[in-house]
């Protein structure tokens, strides 16, 4: 191995892994939207800052329209306000885990689409 060819290797970006993808299987038909990509399932929700904590399997942009359906949630919103590792941010890629603020109460395990406004 040459040293230039060392220098490109330990150069190369490394790749982003990729996000884990919700089986259908596990998305309840209550909680199903055809047509809507799922964005991912909340992991979990604070009360007090009201936000939700969502691992992304689709990227998110401040502004985007969002579904979130449960068995005892069905909420329609945008999004205001996007945080990852505590850092506000305009954008989300898939793969990362974002806290989105929620108008209302939502619960983990709902689902999370990304809709089209209407």
């Amino acid at each position: 191995m040459t040293k230039s060819s060392r220098k490109k290797k330990r150069d190369a970006a490394p790749k982003a892994p990729e996000p884990r993808r919700t089986p259908v299987e596990e998305i309840s038909p209550e909680q199903q939207i055809v047509g809507a990509p799922l964005l991912g399932k909340v992991a979990a929700y604070d009360a007090k800052a009201r936000e939700m904590t969502l691992p992304l399997e689709e990227p998110l942009t401040v502004g985007d329209a969002l579904r979130v359906k449960g068995r005892a949630t069905d909420l329609t919103q945008r999004v205001e306000r996007l945080r990852v590792g505590g850092r506000a941010v305009q954008s989300a890629l898939a793969g990362e885990t974002a806290q989105v603020e929620t108008a209302d109460r939502v619960r983990p395990g709902d689902a999370v689409y990304k809709i089209r406004p209407a």
